[in-house]
């Protein structure tokens, strides 16, 4: 247990996003004190890496001081600015226009909130104002995925599909949200190679369309890349095709990056460079700011704004005290300006393709049933058996028993239930990369035999023929 006296206030007085009040009450935190770059040292002074990213957030590093400087100049000039109907700030103005160069097509006009759950819960709302004002008030129906993740306010929790996520204590909106099937291909139903399953799932949901009516369904939210329900890459012109049934039956398509853009898998936003979608919609985050200071923004078209802004008596009367602010903006553009500088999307995609390889050999371990992902948003599934692709029983929580190992080498990964997931920061190096995956493998391993140890497994995990 830490020295540090913040332990017990912590223990006593936070609740954390995702508490677990159970481990929570006897464990505790890891409390945190510094960071430099990807290293992070705890209240007792042991350094780790860390191959998390924060929360998939920290594409530039930590501690960067040009950061904080632009920061603490900005506090300086003006620290907050009322940005309600016709009041603005500079930092604001030209986060927005710059957002506007990145984004593909005609995405051309930006909504600031405070995170990514404030994003989707803002593009929630644009989607029904916008069907709306063109008098299509039937289309309210939303279409998303099992797997998928958006976020925790009501709203985006109800649009998330990750199972795990949905506790049954809390409420959803139930019946106009359809979750469809998720487009993992190592789960695939047995027998289908990758272009049966991705002609399968655009099958599954042009029959959802038919059922509900397209006049109906609003739009379609979906992470290119799904990224907490297990950093899922689709099947190819999986994407592509459920684009082009949105464009085809009149649905808004709403591309999550809140995880995918600014660098995660070497390009500003992933629909276009990555899957050749032009979204109506993508909501950001996280890599937005790096994590050093708190924002979201929605990015949506002329065309849908052209429509929403063509009644002189109409406002948008949705917004947030803290939409546009200036500190948090200033960080945004000091941000991009890094990444541009340093070149930091071709280093992701040169080292993300030598960390996907590097990640592929612990396949031979075991446990590790598939190793999956794109570039710096990587994943491990664990398994009981690799031949049949069986789970251990969620209870036992395999991706903590990784990951507290792990830990305890130095090497910070998140665990989600079978899962350890990566993202760490854009700055990773070559010899970054061997360091992860050869920790990662060593705590793999020392899981292994202390789950046998405890009766948890069998002397020997079946392995594939």
């Amino acid at each position: 247990m830490t020295k540090d006296p913040n332990w017990e206030a912590d223990r006593r007085h936070w609740m954390h996003p995702w508490t677990h009040f159970d481990s929570f009450a006897e464990g505790g935190s890891l409390m945190l004190a510094r960071a430099r770059g990807s290293r992070l040292w705890d209240a007792d002074d042991n350094s780790y890496f860390d191959a998390v990213g924060g929360l998939w957030c920290t594409n530039i590093g930590l501690g960067r001081e040009e950061m904080a400087e632009t920061i603490a100049e900005q506090v300086r000039q003006l620290a907050y600015a009322n940005p309600f109907v016709d009041m603005a700030n500079a930092p604001a103005a030209q986060l927005a226009q710059k957002l506007a160069e990145l984004a593909p097509g005609d995405l051309n006009r930006v909504f600031f909130s405070c995170g990514g759950s404030t994003a989707i819960d803002t593009a929630f709302r644009l989607v029904h104002f916008y069907q709306n004002c063109r008098g299509k008030r039937a289309k309210k129906h939303i279409l998303a995925r099992r797997g998928g993740y958006h976020g925790s306010t009501y709203a985006a929790m109800s649009i998330t599909g990750k199972s795990g996520d949905r506790v049954p204590e809390f409420d959803y909106i139930d019946g106009t949200i359809h979750h469809l099937s998720c487009p993992n291909t190592y789960r695939a139903p047995q027998g289908m190679d990758e272009q049966q399953f991705r002609d399968f799932l655009v099958a599954e949901f042009e029959q959802k369309v038919v059922e509900l009516g397209a006049d109906n369904i609003a739009a379609f939210f979906a992470e290119p890349i799904l990224g907490s329900g297990g950093v899922i890459v689709p099947p190819a012109g999986y994407n592509r095709r459920v684009w082009e049934l949105c464009r085809a039956y009149d649905i808004l398509f709403v591309a999550d990056e809140v995880v995918t853009a600014f660098g995660r898998v070497g390009h500003w936003f992933a629909s276009e460079d990555l899957f050749d979608i032009q979204p109506d919609i993508i909501t950001c985050a996280k890599g937005l700011t790096s994590g050093y200071q708190p924002l979201g923004a929605t990015i949506f078209s002329d065309r849908i704004y052209d429509v929403i802004a063509d009644d002189s008596e109409r406002y948008f009367a949705s917004g947030f005290t803290y939409s546009g602010h200036p500190v948090a903006c200033a960080a945004a553009l000091k941000n991009i300006e890094i990444i541009e500088r340093e070149a930091l999307l071709h280093r992701v995609i040169d080292v993300g393709a030598y960390f996907e390889q590097q990640l592929q050999t612990l396949r031979e371990l075991p446990l590790v049933g598939d190793v999956r992902g794109k570039r710096f948003m990587m994943c491990v599934e664990n398994v009981a058996d690799k031949r049949t692709r069986a789970l251990l029983p969620d209870e036992l929580n395999i991706g903590k028993w990784i990951s507290d190992r792990a830990e305890s080498l130095g090497l910070i990964v998140r665990p989600i239930v079978h899962l350890n997931v990566m993202s760490p920061p854009l700055t990773m190096s070559r010899g970054e990369v061997d360091f992860v995956v050869q920790t990662l493998g060593e705590a793999i391993q020392m899981a292994h035999r202390d789950l046998v140890a405890a009766g948890h497994l069998p002397g020997r995990v079946a392995v594939s023929a």
